[in-house]
């Protein structure tokens, strides 16, 4: 088995053998009605919450096909992390990197998920080596809003009260050129030690990389904050 140009990382794990099929599945909300004069209509709603499954090898000892970050690690490493995936009760983000063999960069997957079940198998078949089937929920940040009231004598004023966020003054930002190959989570990776910050990256250069986050390409000239 070649290795792949294809890229699955679970939160900031790396899986170390690409799954040979993601299935991403959006899910309908739309309902029907029948009206007593019109029949039959369809009424449009949001989509609902994507749902992603897909199976991948875990080796127990070294393949040449297997990949790692920081040289091999066996199974019981990564079944850790699926174990603080699903009992921490926290979101993390599904990446899937795309590139030709030639290294130019193709469509990129990343979707804030939970892990909603796995199921480990061994099998006679598959040697030494572990499969793991895993079920990802879209996952989707909510909150509620709260409103303070201040009642005067003369007239009643409503003030809003949002929660602000201030940044802590930091360093002198750098610039990074992207190069074939490159997305935005492997150049947090390298200059925050921390994939998720991606996020960070593409809002102090959303002028250069346009609307999509998945989409950089060799020679754009990024701003890199310091955080």
């Amino acid at each position: 088995m070649a290795k792949s140009k294809y890229d699955v990382y679970m939160g900031s794990c790396l899986l170390p053998v690409t799954p040979e099929k993601i299935q991403i599945k959006i899910k309908n909300q739309n309902s029907t009605l029948s009206l007593i004069n019109e029949g039959e209509i369809n009424v449009l709603k949001r989509a609902g919450l994507t749902d992603i499954d897909f199976e991948c090898e875990i080796p127990q000892i070294r393949q040449p096909y297997a990949v790692y970050q920081s040289g091999f690690r066996d199974a019981g490493y990564f079944m850790d992390i699926f174990e603080g995936l699903k009992t921490g009760r926290k979101p993390f983000q599904f990446i899937v990197c795309r590139r030709l063999p030639s290294g130019k960069q193709l469509l990129n997957t990343n979707i804030t998920v939970s892990l909603e079940d796995y199921s480990i198998t061994e099998d006679c078949g598959n040697g030494f080596d572990f499969k793991v089937k895993f079920s990802l929920k879209q996952w989707k940040e909510y909150g509620t809003k709260t409103v303070n009231i201040n009642i005067a004598k003369a007239k009643a004023n409503v003030e809003t009260s949002r929660e602000t966020n201030n940044a802590p003054e930091t360093e002198e930002a750098q610039t990074y050129t992207v190069v074939k190959g490159d997305c935005l989570w492997n150049i947090a990776k390298q200059f925050y030690g921390n994939g998720a910050k991606y996020t960070v990256i593409y809002d102090a250069n959303k002028s250069v990389i346009g609307g999509n986050p998945n989409r950089i390409y060799p020679g754009q000239v990024l701003t890199i904050p310091a955080v």
